[in-house]
């Protein structure tokens, strides 16, 4: 696990609050972030200031290199959702590590496809009118990497800034797709089943 190598290798993590900006649109990327502990989102950010979200990152998982790797200004805000604990590797280091460390670039080859695929896959359902769809097709991307019986850990409102719907819409449709026993849920929240 990379968190634990950097650990070990003195990198130490600094707690972000909730609501801090980590970089923002325009910014030159100096660094990748590694997520210790919480919660960031990546988000763009309309002329109306409705939120976007491209991404949610979450404890073991990092951000901020596909820029950083074609040394190309960031397109998006990351936003602290949680508090978190994240290291920061300058840009020296990151590639050391990618040439030292040959499982993380495998590693990585395989998030960056994951996150080309997500991103593919919701270019297409902004396409696709059908708000339904496009909340089932999201729903079932995000559960597929979590336990069975175990809860979605996504807000509805995380939900409708992901598919480009309002919040509205997507609580009416999840509490269809639970009725009609498509989804299930427990204490208000989606679980996989």
């Amino acid at each position: 696990m990379i968190i634990k190598y950097l650990l070990n290798n003195h990198y130490r993590p600094v707690l972000y609050k909730k609501g801090t900006v980590i970089y923002e649109p325009g910014s030159h990327p100096k660094a990748v972030y590694f997520i210790k502990s919480g919660e960031v989102r990546m988000a763009t950010v309309n002329d109306d200031g409705k939120e976007f979200i491209q991404g949610i990152f979450k404890a073991n998982q990092y951000f901020g290199e596909p820029a950083l790797m074609i040394d190309k200004p960031y397109l998006a805000y990351t936003i602290v959702s949680r508090d978190a604990e994240i290291i920061t590797v300058d840009k020296a280091q990151f590639f050391k590590l990618l040439d030292e460390e040959r499982s993380f670039s495998f590693e990585m080859i395989k998030t960056l496809s994951d996150r080309l695929f997500y991103k593919s896959m919701m270019l297409e359902e902004l396409a696709n009118e059908q708000a339904e769809h496009r909340v089932v097709t999201l729903i079932n991307y995000l559960l597929k990497n979590i336990e069975k019986d175990a809860v979605l850990d996504v807000t509805r409102q995380h939900l409708a800034d992901m598919s480009g719907l309002r919040v509205e819409t997507v609580i009416r449709i999840v509490k269809k797709l639970a009725t009609e026993k498509a989804l299930k849920l427990r204490k208000g929240k989606i679980v996989k089943v």
